[in-house]
């Protein structure tokens, strides 16, 4: 653990302990058996029950505070697993180093990489709130699972026989103010295109678009961010009415709930063609910062030469067809919001993200994240990309498919935790639904009856390099959540 408490000074003190504990412990998706077991330690060392399971997943038991032992119990719910990212040139190993955080103003960030507070803030209210005798709550039962931003994994995987209560408050959203009540569901589509290979003779060189703000494929899907798998896609498409090239490899993301900020191409030109191509990459450039200007128009274009000596070389490319065919799916997979709900205003019902896209040696591999709140949707949407990958010869099969979260007209919970903001702050909390998934969708098709709300800190440019956490929100969303257990049935 880091011996130098970046956030030592900041209240809540014990929040934000547990926050620096647990953002020395790598946690990236996949890699979470490390969290699980420090979540397995804290219990121990605090006399608590638990269960840890097969996948990770940890569940502290917690008894009422006194006078609320035979109260109903509450879900606490959060998951362990961050989206780990990082800046460009970074020597930070994700899954090695400890994060390094940092304090700019009323936000905490980390250097250079992403800040995890998607979910870490989660785990660090539960553990301040297991530890101490101060608070009066009714019985506890804290839910920290894996692999949340890969596909819900953790919640899929859980035995929910091992919960008792039919309440839950989920602590996985980044906007203070809201009672979340309802969130989309999603799917996975693994695309797979067979390409052939020819060789080529030409001057090697790379493409490389970055420089876009990227983001959470749900949560800001609607801010019309740009999706540099899809200008890839069709900057090859326009280089193609202009020049001669061919292509050699293709990458960029890996992650589907990922807008991806950056992909790169490498190709092959005609021996005598860098001028014209360095020219077209220049035009190109300014004319996509114009149409993005307002959301990403610190976008760049960089053409490198493989060989600074202009030397030539014979390259296996992708042969005509298969070249076609890529240029084709590139330029026809939907992507970003396809439908806003006609019933709920400003809430994106439907969307699709291109995250991860590579060129193998056998077929050229595209990760698609499909959303909707409306299940018919998103199978359209699935079938759409499905039928293209199999016009082009190719095949496509679905993946991680979790169910939505659908808004309940009664909710006495959401009624609770509505009265407790008014009281707190003379004003009405905003009820919204989410177009991001949230576990959750899961936990409301296993329970019965299940009555969930979710709250969260406000958090900006979660699952990027820039993720920030502001420490005053992280304060009052915790005394909010403290006064709400508060006054859970409260006579």
């Amino acid at each position: 653990m880091s011996e130098r408490a970046v956030l030592g000074a900041l209240e809540p003190s014990r929040v934000f302990y547990y926050f620096e504990q647990i953002s020395q412990i790598p946690r990236g998706s996949g890699h979470t058996r490390q969290i699980s077991d420090y979540l397995v330690s804290f219990a121990a060392e605090h006399g608590l029950r638990y269960i840890q399971d097969a996948s990770g997943n940890v569940v502290i038991y917690k008894e009422g505070s006194k006078g609320r032992e035979d109260a109903r119990p509450v879900i606490l719910q959060g998951h362990m697993d961050m989206v780990a990212e990082k800046r460009p040139g970074s020597a930070h190993d994700l899954h090695r180093d400890p994060l390094v955080l940092q304090i700019e103003g009323d936000h905490i960030t980390a250097k250079d990489t992403t800040l995890g507070g998607d979910d870490g803030i989660a785990l660090a209210y539960m553990l301040a709130i297991l530890e101490s005798e101060a608070y009066e709550h009714p019985p506890l039962e804290a839910v920290c699972t894996v692999d949340e931003e890969i596909g819900l994994l953790g919640a899929v995987g859980l035995d929910l026989g091992c919960l008792e209560s039919t309440r839950m408050i989920n602590l996985d959203s980044e906007e203070e103010g809201i009672l979340w009540a309802g969130c989309a569901g999603g799917v996975s589509v693994q695309a797979e295109i067979p390409v052939g290979h020819a060789q080529a003779h030409g001057m090697p060189v790379t493409v490389t678009i970055g420089g876009l703000k990227g983001g959470h494929s749900g949560s800001d899907i609607h801010k019309k961010r740009a999706n540099a798998h899809i200008l890839m896609g069709r900057f090859l498409y326009d280089l193609d009415q202009e020049a001669a090239y061919e292509i050699m490899g293709l990458s960029g993301g890996d992650k589907d709930n990922v807008i991806p900020a950056k992909c790169e191409a490498r190709l092959v030109l005609e021996p005598d063609g860098w001028e014209d191509f360095s020219r077209f990459c220049r035009r190109w450039q300014e004319d996509i910062r114009r149409e993005y200007a307002g959301s990403d128009e610190e976008i760049w274009v960089s053409c490198e030469k493989e060989d600074e000596k202009d030397a030539e070389t014979e390259a296996a490319v992708l042969d005509p067809s298969s070249k076609s065919r890529l240029l084709f799916f590139l330029m026809e997979i939907p992507d970003g919001v396809q439908k806003f709900s006609g019933t709920c205003r400003h809430l994106v019902e439907t969307s699709c993200n291109l995250g991860s896209l590579r060129l193998g040696e056998d077929a050229l591999y595209a990760s698609s994240g499909v959303r909707s709140s409306v299940d018919p949707a998103m199978d359209h949407l699935s079938e759409k990309i499905t039928f293209l990958a199999e016009f082009l010869g190719g095949t496509a099969r679905l993946e991680g498919r979790y169910p939505a979260w659908e808004y309940k007209v009664d909710s006495p919970l959401r009624d609770l935790m509505a009265a407790v903001y008014e009281d707190l702050y003379q004003e009405e909390p905003k009820i919204a639904a989410i177009h991001a998934g949230l576990e959750c969708g899961v936990f409301y098709q296993g329970i019965e009856g299940l009555d969930c709300v979710s709250i969260g800190p406000d958090m900006r440019d979660i699952h990027t390099p820039d993720e920030s956490l502001s420490i005053s929100s992280t304060e009052r969303v915790f005394e909010y959540l403290l006064e709400v257990l508060r006054r859970l049935d409260q006579k």
